[in-house]
């Protein structure tokens, strides 16, 4: 419902909800593959989860798991989404470091494959909101282009 007061039209949407991070990847490789689709968004890179940590014990340690699940699909979807000409959009949230004194406390998921094969990166931020007297109509938000291989970046 809310795709379609957004304008997006719902009969050429293809929704998939893999059960693993694996799965997720392997189907946005096969889309992209196939030519098929101008656009994909994979939301989000924090529900990513690797088989393994889905599959283990609770109190299981994947230290760095993620990361290399996203870093050894990157590598194979580099060369698909050129040729393809495809847009494959991440999103991906926002963590907090713990303990951090100096520099920036927030860090992103996934480890650092994203930042680096990426050609635009965006930070968006909702800074407020837009009411029509008492109800909530909207959000209004900040992007700053982080990084942009296509364009000067830092652009707010």
């Amino acid at each position: 419902v809310y795709a379609k007061k957004l304008g997006v039209n719902i009969d050429e949407l293809i929704v998939s909800q893999p059960d693993t991070g694996e799965q997720a990847l392997e189907i946005v490789d096969t889309l992209v593959r196939s030519n098929a689709i101008d656009i994909l968004v994979v939301d989000s890179v924090a529900a990513l989860v690797p088989r393994a940590e889905i599959e283990g014990e609770m109190g299981d340690s994947h230290v760095g798991l993620q990361a290399r699940l996203m870093s050894q699909a990157l590598r194979k979807l580099t060369g698909s989404i050129s040729r393809s000409r495809c847009m494959v959009i991440f999103i991906n949230q926002v963590r907090m470091k713990i303990g951090v004194m100096y520099g920036n406390p927030e860090t992103t998921t996934g480890g650092n494959a994203l930042k680096f094969y990426a050609s635009v990166r965006l930070d968006i931020r909702r800074t407020g909101q837009i009411k029509d007297r008492d109800e909530i109509t909207g959000n209004t938000t900040r992007v700053k282009v982080v990084k942009n291989k296509v364009a000067p970046p830092f652009k707010q």
